[in-house]
């Protein structure tokens, strides 16, 4: 079933699609952190459900760097809805959040940890550095219970 198209003005159109969608400051933050721990990935990822903005496909995990604007996130000051042409936003925010989810379970259906980092998240370093640390300490210890090696050691 094809989606709805959202009605939508020219000069609204426009100024949409003057928009960065990759190589953002929130996006570039998260890249130096990986850079910082040591992390490879890479940022050419469209062959992936969802396209994540930073990825590793050997290691299997996705990041998306969401602005919270856009995609929605719950609690934060940047999450408004303008006042004019609500309904277009109201409809477009929905449609946001539910390919996210979708997306998502793509992606984890392929066996891919998934981690979403906010925009707002990328504004303080230190955070963004646990965030990440704590996200990739959770996949050695995940990997090393699925790796063989690791069981064999475990029945001696």
């Amino acid at each position: 079933m094809p989606k709805p198209r959202l009605k939508v003005d020219a000069k609204t159109s426009a100024r949409l699609g003057a928009i960065r969608q990759h190589g953002t400051a929130a996006e570039l933050a998260v890249r130096a952190a990986l850079n910082g721990l040591g992390i490879r990935f890479r940022v050419q990822n469209r062959d992936l459900p969802g396209s994540p903005d930073i990825a590793n496909r050997s290691r299997r995990w996705a990041i998306f760097v969401h602005g919270c604007f856009w995609h929605r996130h719950e609690g934060c000051k940047r999450t408004t809805t303008p006042t004019r042409n609500r309904e277009f936003w109201l409809a477009k925010f929905e449609t946001n959040v539910a390919r996210d989810a979708r997306v998502v379970d793509e992606l984890r259906q392929r066996a891919y940890a998934v981690l979403v980092v906010w925009e707002c998240e990328t504004r303080q370093s230190d955070a963004l550095q646990e965030i990440l640390a704590e996200f990739f300490a959770s996949q050695v210890v995940s990997a090393e219970s699925r790796s063989p090696r690791s069981r064999s050691r475990s029945r001696t």
